[in-house]
């Protein structure tokens, strides 16, 4: 197993137009790793109902975080 595809990944939402309940501008989103979905331009995240669902890729900036700060946004709320 590639160690790097199993780190956790992280996103930035930066649009949330057809979806204002489920997403929050500027707000970090872990990704769930999605390839059939990335090649429909979509990405899997975790949103606020705290489930998995597809969104459109353009209203998302992936950013690598340090691992402490993965580590605490992983942790159970």
């Amino acid at each position: 197993m590639n160690h790097r595809n199993s780190e956790p990944k992280f996103a930035i939402c930066m649009h949330n137009d057809d979806y204002p309940a489920s997403l929050e501008l500027r707000k970090i989103y872990r990704v769930v790793p999605d390839e059939p979905a990335a090649r429909h331009r979509l990405v899997r995240i975790v949103d606020e109902s705290g489930e998995d669902y597809l969104y459109p890729q353009t209203y998302f900036v992936p950013v690598k975080l340090p691992m402490t700060v993965q580590k605490a946004l992983l942790l159970p709320s």
